[in-house]
């Protein structure tokens, strides 16, 4: 199976740990992305390339474990990763670059029938693609590359190409590109070419597509252009992903009958409403409305959210309240592992607001209620449910370090409709969240709401990704419209749709799928954990 993945603009080194997590996977990918201003270094890079210090740079300066020299990325050009088996054999690599180098070929020769370029092709002797115009050659494609054998023996490829569309060339001053002193480096703008770096990416990526495999799956962010309307943003951006807001359910519509619940507030639901009014601590199941709270209240678990109850980022789907966050509670810690204990719990969710006003995203602060949970409960078994911490993967260690036995951080929804549900965060970080976790041996979970305006289809793509960075655990529900306020609702999805997503999951490679109109992050969270076997079990520290 070939997926061919449409990112967005995403750092190198979320993009490098991606590739790396998809090495294992059965299926072969094609990545297509745009990196903000980056100078990779390849392994042949020599320091006299950099023509000025690299600490002077306005750039993130990175060593790249691919073929090469030096080379510069910034917005209007055009990346495309290639994540593919080849034989194992000494021409494979050489090979798969020819692949890449003739699809970038056709691919620019498609917008120039004209010939403004020149003859776009190979330059003798010189790696990339150029365009030679009147006997003067301009580099307007690095290619780099590298094989590698993953666990099962396979050989396969990382990294590919980088296509000069519309990018500010004045940022390749500061180097000798590729480590070629005395050829130019142009953009398809610069040698006179009108077109967009969205139309070439597409027109790439088909072609790629033809010489890595054909029919592949496609999953894309949105990344259409903005537009000016009265509408609230929330409803913009639900428009431009391409839902139309008020084609969906009513607010005040009844419910199906599958999505009504009673209430039972007996005595273990009220002691523990007491206990947690006792220690001043907030539980995500009141906070974010969860439908199940009287389930699980009432059988004596509960989902505690530490770090405050005030988030710094406003989602179009959540209640959580995003006034300005209060300073930590250094005592919450350990007033989450004493609730533990008078509940007897054998399993702990532990779940948090978003703290992006905090250097370390929060996370040093559920390390320690991990900690402190083991500490005083040593045979709980301890999941989190975490946000994806801005992405900086010192703030995840922290977690990682605390070893919790299930690590959780939710994909939410599909590519498409990312920037709609959560624009402050992004599907190829939260997939690079769950493969760092993955890598680092703990068993690893995300969650998906469906009723937002995706297809089964698409929740399919989306699940396979999980599956391919190291997802053991997966959970999907209905997602319910807390407020007027909020995204609506576009469909309610059947019982059996459900069925049909976890039976989909299961194919996948997931090795546990929690699918059904109710099924919340931490719903049914003790039984999935012991269906679930981690590829490497962290030790409790």
């Amino acid at each position: 199976m070939l997926r061919r993945r449409h990112l967005g603009r995403i750092s190198f080194a979320e993009a490098n740990d991606f590739q790396r997590a998809l090495l294992g996977s059965p299926d072969d990918y094609v990545l297509l992305f745009e990196h903000p201003p980056t100078y990779t270094k390849g392994i042949r890079t020599l320091d006299e390339h950099f023509l000025v210090p690299p600490e002077s740079l306005d750039a993130v300066v990175i060593d790249a474990d691919r073929g090469g020299d030096v080379t510069y990325h910034a917005p209007g050009q055009v990346v495309a990763w290639a994540v593919v088996t080849v034989p194992d054999d000494p021409s494979a690599g050489k090979l798969h670059v020819t692949r890449l180098e003739d699809a970038v070929i056709v691919t620019v020769r498609s917008f120039d029938p004209d010939g403004r370029l020149g003859v776009v092709d190979r330059l003798e002797g010189y790696p990339g693609v150029w365009a030679d115009v009147k006997g003067r050659p301009s580099k307007i494609a690095a290619v780099g590359v590298r094989t590698e054998r993953n666990d099962a023996g396979h050989r396969r490829t990382l990294h590919g190409v980088a296509l000069n569309v519309d990018i500010d060339l004045s940022g390749f001053a500061a180097i000798v590109p590729c480590g070629i002193p005395d050829k130019p480096v142009a953009s398809l703008q610069s040698l006179g070419l009108n077109v967009t770096s969205l139309e070439v990416e597409e027109r790439l990526g088909v072609e790629l597509e033809a010489r890595l495999g054909g029919n592949a799956r496609v999953a894309r962010v949105d990344r259409s252009a903005a537009t000016t309307s009265a509408e609230r943003p929330l409803l913009r951006r639900l428009r431009k992903a391409g839902v139309d807001p008020d084609a969906g359910v009513p607010l005040h519509s009844r419910k199906p009958q599958w999505l009504r619940i009673e209430a039972h507030m007996g005595n273990e639901f009220q002691s523990l409403r007491t206990l947690t009014e006792d220690l001043r601590l907030v539980t995500v199941c009141e906070e974010a409305g969860c439908p199940n709270i009287f389930e699980c209240w009432a059988s004596g678990t509960a989902t505690f959210m530490v770090n405050g109850e005030r988030c710094t980022r406003a989602c179009g789907f959540c209640l959580i309240d995003t006034r300005k966050p209060l300073p930590l509670d250094p005592s919450e810690p350990d007033r989450v592992a004493e609730a533990v204990v008078r509940l007897g719990l054998h399993h702990a969710v532990i779940t948090c607001v978003a703290r992006d006003d905090l250097a370390d995203g929060g996370a040093g602060a559920i390390a320690r209620t991990v900690r402190a949970i083991r500490e005083r409960a040593p045979e709980t078994n301890v999941e989190v449910l975490t946000s994806d911490l801005k992405g900086d993967p010192a703030s995840l260690q922290l977690i990682i370090d605390a070893a919790p036995d299930v690590m959780n951080h939710n994909v939410e929804t599909v590519a498409r409709l990312q920037r709609a549900v959560r624009p402050s965060a992004g599907y190829l970080r939260s997939l690079t969240v769950l493969a760092r976790s993955a890598a680092a041996g703990l068993t690893t979970k995300s969650g998906l709401m469906v009723g937002l305006g995706e297809s089964a289809d698409e929740v399919e793509e989306t699940l396979a990704d999980m599956a391919a960075v190291g997802v053991s655990i997966a959970t999907i529900g209905q997602y319910l419209r807390p407020t007027q306020q909020h995204l609506p609702v576009a469909r309610w999805w059947e019982p059996a749709e459900f069925v049909d997503l976890a039976e989909r999951g299961r194919r996948l490679g997931l090795a546990h799928v929690q699918a059904s109109p109710l099924t919340r992050s931490s719903y049914h969270a003790r039984e999935a954990l012991s269906e679930a076997t981690p590829v490497a079990a962290p030790s409790r520290r």
